[in-house]
């Protein structure tokens, strides 16, 4: 009897074991990939906040720290690493309060103008239109301009574009060659004011929606191949929505989104982004799965008044947003090994609504919010989130293949999330996998199925992982959370079996 009962005790923990790997498991159906992953979803965002652009970007060429042209030589070279497409500028709540034409023309000319929304501090307008699109230039990325709605005008728009893209002989673009530059520059996307929900101008959304559509004619009338992006919601409101889509949905060719994720405490208080527990880390993670419901209800609305899909969804705001480091400027915060999850199963929600979102700009680029570089004097240290950008660069222009994902549970307190996610994708014949395992306490056996497509070999594998869940990169300890060499797999017959380490982040290449 007790060897009976020993013998069905193990095959009962078994069939238990072979359960819970069978539960962990994501199949890529390779029969419904079609729509293509928009390189934009990993795009920028740099606003004039805090030291952003200021020591983050530009120090000028008369800086001590080591500079190409007035721009940071270390940060130039980590963002031409990253291949970044598209970069948002110059706002942000900035937008809104900025007049273009104090940021061109001899630097000892420009006036200073009071940054009324970060800080009131002054800025002396060094970094300007000029200095922003030869920055796009340098790193190969297409620019977003933020045009003034909320303190600006229909004239002061368009006298910007001429500015900047028109090649005729006219006052504006004769005024961009007097102040040194002959060929216009190649601008391609246009927001129509910024968040005109609140600091662009506490609007509602049936007066944004008119002068939406008086901004983006004028627009048009100046240079017809801008992508127009009207200002959309505010997180869930729907009814900011649909009132835009339905009262100027023809006017625009994207619309945007912001959403933030921010953790709190008992108190109700923001996460720290240094030295939070257990509780805020999987409150952070918990917050930005938040995206994809966002998305599935604004798509929805969006496919109501247009159903062939033609405006683009562009989030151009989002991140982790937690209380500033202490000692430092506004909104400086600290990237952890939280951040980097939140990153990469963000991207595993834009990318099942790829067929939608064409664009996300995460905020922001250097030493703001969820940042990839930090920079303290002439110091500098890429954070957790460079290097999830970084492992999922393979997914930009590639076509997205629809998973279904079987995953346990990982629990703490009252809050509850799925442990893994997943997302593929296939571009020249290779496919790429990235898997996240988000329980900080135990290693994770996922089984990718490949079987419908033909895949014979891993040509490149990555990890990224750390010790702690609240690890960071400082710049005294610069690759405490980095990417290395993955080999905890195994390739057969079109099934890949996968070793999650915990809290970990792979980025597989399999052709």
């Amino acid at each position: 009897m007790k060897k009976g009962f020993f013998l069905l005790l193990v095959g009962l923990l078994s069939a238990t074991m072979t359960i819970r790997a069978q539960d962990n498991s994501m199949t890529l159906r390779f029969d419904e990939a079609q729509h293509v992953i928009n390189k934009n979803i990993y795009g920028q965002f740099a606003e004039h906040l805090g030291r952003c652009i200021y020591d983050g970007i530009w120090v000028g060429p008369e800086s001590d720290i080591d500079n190409i042209n007035g721009y940071r030589k270390d940060v130039l070279e980590a963002l031409e690493a990253l291949q970044i497409p598209v970069l948002r500028w110059p706002g942000g709540c900035f937008a809104d309060t900025y007049h273009w034409k104090d940021g061109v023309g001899p630097v000892q000319d420009r006036p200073s103008l009071v940054n009324v929304f970060w800080g009131g501090y002054l800025e002396d307008n060094s970094f300007g239109t000029h200095e922003f699109l030869n920055l796009c230039e340098m790193l190969g990325a297409d620019a977003y301009i933020s045009a003034n709605v909320g303190s600006g005008s229909v004239k002061e728009m368009v006298e910007w574009i001429e500015y900047m893209t028109s090649d005729k002989d006219v006052p504006m673009a004769n005024w961009r060659r007097e102040n040194g530059r002959e060929k216009p520059w190649d601008v391609k996307f246009l927001g129509v004011g910024n968040e005109s929900w609140g600091c662009g101008g506490d609007m509602t959304p049936d007066y944004y929606s008119n002068l939406l559509r008086q901004y983006s004619l004028y627009a048009k009338q100046y240079d017809n191949s801008l992508v127009r992006v009207g200002c959309g919601p505010n997180g869930d409101d729907i009814h900011w929505t649909e009132t835009l889509m339905k009262n100027a949905g023809r006017n625009i060719d994207g619309l945007s989104l912001h959403y933030y994720t921010i953790a709190t405490g008992s108190w109700g208080n923001k996460s720290a982004s240094t030295g939070f527990d257990e509780a805020l880390f999987i409150k952070g993670l918990k917050q930005s799965r938040r995206m994809d419901d966002i998305l599935a209800r604004h798509t929805a609305m969006m496919d109501k008044y247009d159903p062939s899909k033609r405006v683009g969804l562009m989030v151009d705001e989002w991140g982790i947003w937690t209380d500033s480091e202490p000692g430092e400027t506004a909104l400086y915060q600290q990237n952890s090994m939280r951040d980097a999850l939140i990153a990469s199963t963000t991207f595993d929600i834009f990318h099942k609504y790829s067929e939608r979102v064409q664009m996300a700009n995460i905020a922001q680029v250097v030493n703001v919010l969820q940042s990839m570089i930090l920079t303290r004097g002439d110091k500098m240290v890429l954070t957790p989130t460079y290097y999830v950008f970084q492992m999922y660069s393979r997914h930009q222009g590639a076509t997205y293949i629809p998973v279904s994902l079987k995953t346990e549970s990982y629990s703490f307190g009252d809050d509850t999330i799925p442990a893994i996610s997943g997302t593929a994708s296939e571009k020249d014949g290779k496919v790429s996998v990235n898997l996240s395992n988000t329980n900080p306490h135990k290693s994770i056996k996922v089984t990718v199925d490949l079987s419908s497509g033909s895949v014979k070999k891993v040509t490149e594998a990555s990890v990224l992982t750390a010790p702690a869940f609240n690890s960071v990169n400082t710049f005294e300890n610069p690759d405490v959370v980095s990417s290395k060499s993955f080999k905890k797999y195994k390739l057969s017959k079109g099934i890949l079996e996968v070793v999650m380490p915990p809290m970990a982040i792979v980025s597989l290449a399999v052709e």
